[in-house]
């Protein structure tokens, strides 16, 4: 990997906060036998520090599931949720202050990405942001489960791993409360969700969002 292709390391230092719309736009990697799959961020959610109601480490909850939050920025934590579908978080900040990003939606690049991450979901829906416009069908698309937990992923290589994008591309960022979390009491309606504006891959439309900023605007030195 070229120097023009690795993602900057300093976004891995950020807060979940700084760094979830930073990640827009970037490309997630994932080997596999059937060669590398790339998929472009679409969505992202910041879920920091030990104050956030809506995190696994709220009020420094440190247990087997969790610890990986608790170290210095690069891993990927994935955890199941309803016992069945893999979420993909990428690990931010410094040691000992648990900071997560969760990958929403992507994109496959290409059309070969695209017939290889429908093989692996299985699905025969007509639209074709069905593939991976969720955090349980994204990695179902590109097969990422519990295996791939605490894996560096600013490592390229490995199963895993993450790109720069394209860095002429232009788009607007929309926040917006994040999804499913009504148990976080006032922490539910934080706008820490963000997206690519009107992208067809996009979860869960925002009925309130409002601009944050654009790529170029954001982009991490």
């Amino acid at each position: 990997m070229s120097d023009k292709d690795r993602l900057p390391a300093s976004i891995y230092q950020m807060t979940a906060l700084e760094a979830a719309p930073r990640l827009l736009g970037h490309t997630l990697v994932r080997r596999t036998e059937d060669g590398e799959i790339r998929s472009r961020i679409i969505e992202t959610e910041a879920y920091g520090g030990v104050e956030d109601k809506g995190s696994h480490a709220f009020g420094g909850r440190r247990t087997d599931r969790t610890r990986v939050m608790f170290g210095e920025g690069g891993p990927a934590y994935v955890y199941l949720i309803y016992g069945m579908y893999s979420c993909l978080n990428v690990v931010t900040g410094q040691e000992d202050d648990p900071q997560a990003v969760l990958i929403r939606a992507t994109e496959p690049l290409t059309e070969l990405d695209r017939l290889v991450m429908s093989k692996y979901r299985d699905i025969k829906s007509r639209k074709p942001a069905d593939l991976s416009n969720g955090p349980g069908k994204l990695c179902r698309a590109l097969r990422i489960d519990r295996s791939l937990n605490g894996l560096d992923l600013r490592t390229p290589g490995g199963p895993i791993w993450l790109e720069a994008g394209d860095e002429d591309q232009e788009f607007d960022i929309v926040e917006s409360p994040r999804i499913n979390i009504d148990y976080a009491e006032e922490y539910a309606a934080k706008p820490w969700r963000f997206n690519i504006k009107d992208h067809p891959y996009v979860s869960v439309k925002a009925k309130d969002g409002r601009i944050f900023g654009t790529f170029q605007g954001l982009r991490p030195s």
